[in-house]
């Protein structure tokens, strides 16, 4: 639907071929398909998103979306009251924990091999949620809905969902080539850009999960689109 909506537009066109590399600078990029065709532009919108990397741990993948999930706020509703689980993955994982008690009341936290300061580890004592020491050795699932979290040693523990935030990385590789200036974040490498958008190469632009790590969501990301787009024409005119 949306392809049909687009053919109204005269100046859109849309090629069904991978982008294999990008060349040139402002007001003349060169964009080579896989097909081998060349496709010249003046400004250039990155928008190819991110691949979430799953660990090695045999259950994750297969439950992964279903059971195993990153974002309350997109999964919190359909599954408040229930008991959560989450994997431990760095300081920013206290924050979570005190955000999920808008959810439930019952919690669970896998240190999974880090290291939890004591100090962090006392508070969650007085929020009465225990941690489990260990490293998580298998998922084990029925059709990606999990029954238990099997731990190296041979322990287990029983939680109906699992909250965990593997690092991504950006599905494409033409910012490589480009040099283009990136961001180390608690999830994974992103794009720098500023407010409008615009990525440290002059003339291309980046939106969504690849530029923007930290609140991904598919209204954010359109929202995005809307600003490189429009800053994108703007930068040609004004």
């Amino acid at each position: 639907e949306a392809r049909q909506q687009l053919t109204r537009y005269p100046t859109v066109k849309l090629v069904n071929a991978r982008a294999d590399s990008i060349s040139g600078a402002i007001d003349n990029f060169s964009v080579l398909t896989g097909d081998g065709e060349s496709l010249g532009a003046r400004r250039l919108i990155l928008s190819y998103g991110v691949a979430d990397q799953m660990p090695d741990v045999p259950g994750f993948a297969e439950s992964w979306g279903t059971s195993i999930v990153p974002c309350p706020y997109c999964d919190g509703f359909e599954v408040a009251d229930q008991h959560w689980g989450l994997v431990w993955s760095g300081p920013q994982s206290h924050t979570y924990v005190r955000l999920y008690h808008d959810w439930t009341d019952t919690l669970t936290v896998f240190a999974d091999g880090h290291d939890i300061a004591p100090d962090i580890r006392a508070d969650l004592a007085r929020r009465n949620i225990p941690v489990v020491d260990g490293r998580i050795a298998e998922i084990a699932h029925h059709r990606g809905h999990i029954t238990t979290v099997d731990l190296e040693g041979g322990r287990n523990a029983g939680i109906d969902i699992l909250f965990a935030h593997p690092r991504n990385k950006p599905s494409a590789s033409l910012h490589e080539s480009l040099g283009l200036a990136t961001v180390n974040t608690p999830f994974g490498i992103a794009l720098k850009v500023d407010e409008r958008r615009e990525t440290s190469m002059p003339g291309i632009y980046a939106a969504g999960d690849l530029a923007n790590p930290l609140m991904a969501s598919v209204t954010t990301a359109i929202s995005q689109g809307a600003t490189a787009g429009i800053s994108a024409q703007q930068s040609m005119l004004v």
